[in-house]
């Protein structure tokens, strides 16, 4: 009995890994973008840089319900250090990357442990603090991080050791591409898992979660950590793809942004983060050129309207699309089988 429950729990597990037909349209999407559109690959690197900040974000809010204002102190972390290994002489990408990463998963172990105490506005007034704290931390160590200038001198090496970062951006795009498809096979992986199951019965009732012996907090600052090395991870590839890190990498509108992105595409729902951050970048650009002083007014319109009409973002409404054409066809072929059966 017991093996049967086991092969019957791996099974399930099994099948909400499978991989969907619809989940490979944002990278046919991704590819397309890099054949048809060879002159906007710097956008699309930054879209792609967004996508990954964003769902790291998603694992927080979305799976964890950790709501956080300053979740950019991951990715300005992982900007600065990334940044200033390559101004020290670590010119290697991938090694940049990875101590980004490890150095933002231990910030977050450490800031975790002590903000993760509490929850609601507490919690998010803390982690705006440690956003404000560190951009005034990277504004005074001008020795280190430039100050108000920004980190100057960066010279990234090859990738790989030969493949050298072009003015097209050709380069930077694949790169962005391939480590954002290796941390979502990863995040799915986890969302999907025991943990990730954890995760989410911790956000409906920590309380119960905690009744059957399910180590709430320590789950909560692992997956604080997981998140934060992935914002760092971001944070790296937008300091190496630009070759300049600035103030603007610990800033609450870089928060709030990304914190939007994930409202647009959908919370609690791993593309999302996909459809938010293209759909806020494209307007922002779009925006930017034609309204460039209303731009911002544009933006807050339009998430005013997300926000009160359309619950679950841009794929909420798509899932509400698909259910009212799925029950129509229901509908029309009803009653022909009625007639039929009746007949």
């Amino acid at each position: 009995m017991e093996l049967a429950t086991n092969v019957s729990q791996f099974g399930s597990l099994v099948r909400r890994h499978r991989f969907r037909l619809i989940e490979a349209l944002p990278w046919v999407a991704i590819v397309a973008v890099y054949l048809l559109f060879p002159t906007s690959l710097a956008l699309g690197t930054q879209v792609l840089i967004m996508i990954l900040f964003a769902l790291s974000l998603d694992l927080l809010l979305g799976y964890a319900g950790i709501t956080s204002l300053g979740h950019a102190a991951f990715f300005g972390l992982g900007a600065y250090v990334a940044g200033i290994l390559t101004v020290h002489g670590v010119a290697d990408p991938l090694l940049g990357l990875l101590i980004s990463a490890l150095a933002c998963a231990f910030f977050g172990l450490i800031t975790g442990s002590v903000i993760l105490r509490t929850h609601g506005l507490p919690l998010l007034m803390l982690t705006l603090g440690i956003l404000l704290m560190c951009a005034e931390a990277a504004n005074r160590a001008v020795s280190i991080t430039g100050g108000a200038d920004g980190l100057q001198g960066m010279v990234v090496g090859p990738l790989l050791g030969f493949l050298e970062f072009d003015m097209r951006s050709r380069v930077a795009y694949c790169y962005s591409a391939v480590v954002l498809a290796v941390v979502f096979v990863f995040v799915r992986t986890l969302v999907h898992a025991p943990f990730g199951r954890m995760l989410v019965g911790i956000q409906l009732n920590s309380l119960r979660m905690s009744a059957v012996g399910t180590p709430v907090r320590r789950r909560l600052i692992i997956v604080y950590a997981i998140a934060g090395a992935i914002a760092g991870i971001a944070g790296a590839l937008n300091a190496q793809t630009n070759e300049f890190v600035g103030p603007t990498v610990l800033s609450l509108e870089l928060s709030a942004g990304v914190l939007t992105m994930l409202i647009f595409g959908g919370v609690g729902r791993l593309y999302g983060a996909f459809v938010g951050a293209a759909f806020y970048m494209v307007l922002h650009d779009y925006l930017a050129r034609a309204e460039p002083a209303y731009w911002y007014l544009w933006l807050g319109v339009l998430l005013i309207v997300v926000v009160l009409y359309g619950k679950g973002g841009i794929l909420g409404w798509c899932d509400r699309l698909y259910s009212a054409c799925f029950d129509r066809s229901v509908r029309r072929q009803t009653p022909a089988n009625t007639k039929e059966h009746g007949a």
